[in-house]
């Protein structure tokens, strides 16, 4: 099983910045994309940002140009940089990895039990 951690949630003001971190660890094979999602109370969780093993990444309109997500395959960790927080950033942010456990397991996806993340106006 591969299980992940996330930390580097908080309290900002409006403008400010936070960087969330994604630990994974376990029984890993290989990890391929890594993401994070948001959700806001009574709203379906929606992509925040995406990188693939490759390092080509994806970002929520509403992101673009504000959060940067990077990732380091040494240490299995996925990085979310948060810059210009807004209000409407507030939300339980949660990291997901496509990883597999051994060479003969199909990708599966792990979510992390996610970080709070509130932007006060």
């Amino acid at each position: 099983q591969v299980q992940l951690v996330e930390s580097g949630g908080g309290l900002v003001q409006t403008g400010g910045s936070l960087r969330l971190s994604c630990a994974a660890s376990g029984r890993i094979f290989s990890i391929n994309a890594m993401g994070w999602y948001r959700q806001e109370p009574g709203k379906q969780r929606e992509l925040v940002a995406r990188i693939t093993g490759g390092g080509s990444t994806n970002y929520a309109d509403s992101v673009k140009g504000r959060f940067t997500i990077t990732r380091d395959n040494a240490k299995n960790m996925a990085y979310l940089q948060m810059n210009s927080l807004k209000p409407e950033d507030t939300a339980v942010y949660y990291c997901v990895v496509g990883a597999q456990a051994t060479m003969f397991r199909a990708t599966t996806n792990y979510w992390g039990q996610g970080t709070q993340v509130t932007v006060s106006s």
